[in-house]
C-alpha cells in the first residue's frame, strides 16, 4: 500500500485498531506522518481506555486530538437470533453515542469524526436502480442498524465537529472478512454463485478503504453519509466467476438460497442473498480516485494471481 505524502501530520484517534480495517489504517496512518492513539479496553501503552459497554471513556486523554476514526462494532457475519442482534446494535450505537459525547464536552474537541456505517443502511433492492448517498434508509435490520448508528453521532455534529459516516461495502481482504470465508470453497473448487447469483455485490478493496477513510479525515469539505465502494458493482454471479477466474478453479458449484437461510437464517437472507448496488457518488465528486475500481485486478492484486 502506498502512503500519501505532503499532508500535515495529525494527532488521531483510532477505534477498533485491531480489527481487520483498522490493523491496516493505523501503519498506513502512521506511514503518513500522524500519530495514532488506539482507544482499548486496556490503557497504557500510548493507548486510551475505555469501556463502551459501560460508558467509560478517559476524556482527558482525547483532548487536544485532531481526528477520530471509529471503527468498533461487533461482527454482523454470525447467525442472528434475538441475543445477537441486541449485540450488533449496541456495539455501534452505545459506543458511537459514549464517542461522540465525550467528544462534545472537551474544551479543544477534535476538527473531525469519521465513523464506520454500511450500505445496509439501503436494505436489500429488488431493482437495479444504484444507490447513491442521498437514497434514504431501508426497513430491514441492518437498515435499522445503520440509522441508529449515524444518528448516534449527533452529539458530536451539534457541538460542530465536522462528522462522516462512511458507508462500508464489502472489503476485499484475504486476511479477513467475506473474501477470506469464500476462499477455501474456491480454492478447492467447490465454489460457485449463492442463490439465483442476480443480487449485487458493492465492493472495495481494502487499500482502498483505507485511502478513504484518510481522504474523509483530511478533506474539509467532507461531512454526513459516504459510500465507500468501487465504482464497479457486480452481480454476485459474475464476482463468483470472477474469483475462480483469478484462482483459476471452476466455480460452478451454486450455493441454493433455501441452502442459505437453513444454513444461516435471517442474517444468510440478508448478508447473503439480499443485494445491494451502491454507487460511490460522492467520492467522485470529490476527485476522489479508486487504485481498484476493476474487480478482476483487485482480486488478482490481493491473492497474487
Amino acid at each position: 500500500m502506498t502512503t500519501p505524502t505532503a499532508t500535515p501530520a495529525l494527532r488521531i484517534a483510532v477505534t477498533g485498531a485491531t480489527g481487520l480495517v483498522g490493523s491496516a489504517l493505523v501503519p498506513f496512518l502512521i506511514g503518513a506522518g500522524h500519530s495514532v492513539l488506539a482507544l482499548s479496553r486496556r490503557g497504557g501503552d500510548g493507548r486510551i481506555e475505555w469501556d463502551p459497554e459501560h460508558g467509560r471513556l478517559d476524556a482527558a486523554a482525547l483532548e487536544g486530538v485532531d481526528a477520530v476514526i471509529h471503527l468498533a462494532g461487533s461482527t454482523v457475519a454470525k447467525r442472528w437470533n434475538a441475543a445477537r442482534k441486541r449485540e450488533i446494535l449496541s456495539s455501534r450505537v452505545d459506543s458511537t453515542r459514549l464517542l461522540s459525547t465525550v467528544l462534545a464536552s472537551l474544551r479543544r474537541p477534535p476538527r473531525v469524526l469519521v465513523t464506520a456505517s454500511g450500505i445496509g443502511w439501503y436494505g436489500p433492492q429488488t431493482d437495479d436502480i444504484a444507490r447513491d448517498e442521498t437514497a434514504p434508509a431501508g426497513t430491514d435490520f441492518l437498515a435499522e442498524v445503520c440509522r441508529a448508528w449515524e444518528a448516534a453521532a449527533d452529539p458530536a455534529r451539534a457541538a460542530g465537529i465536522r462528522t462522516v459516516h462512511v458507508r462500508i461495502g464489502m472489503v476485499l481482504s484475504a486476511r479477513g472478512g467475506a473474501l477470506a470465508a469464500m476462499l477455501p470453497a474456491f480454492r478447492c473448487g467447490v465454489g460457485g454463485p449463492i442463490g439465483g447469483g442476480q443480487q449485487w455485490q458493492s465492493w472495495i478493496h481494502l487499500d482502498d478503504l483505507i485511502a478513504v477513510l484518510h481522504h474523509a479525515v483530511m478533506d474539509h469539505s467532507m461531512s454526513g453519509p459516504l459510500n465507500a465502494v468501487a465504482p464497479g458493482a457486480v452481480r454476485q454471479g459474475e464476482f463468483a466467476a470472477t474469483l475462480g477466474r483469478v484462482l483459476r478453479r471452476p466455480a460452478f458449484a451454486p450455493l441454493p438460497g433455501f441452502l442459505v437461510s437453513l444454513l444461516f437464517g435471517e442474517m444468510g437472507r440478508s448478508l447473503l442473498l439480499g443485494g445491494i448496488r451502491a454507487a460511490p457518488t460522492r467520492l467522485t465528486a470529490a476527485g476522489f480516485t479508486h487504485r481498484f475500481a476493476d474487480l478482476e485486478a483487485a482480486l488478482r492484486c490481493e491473492l497474487g494471481h
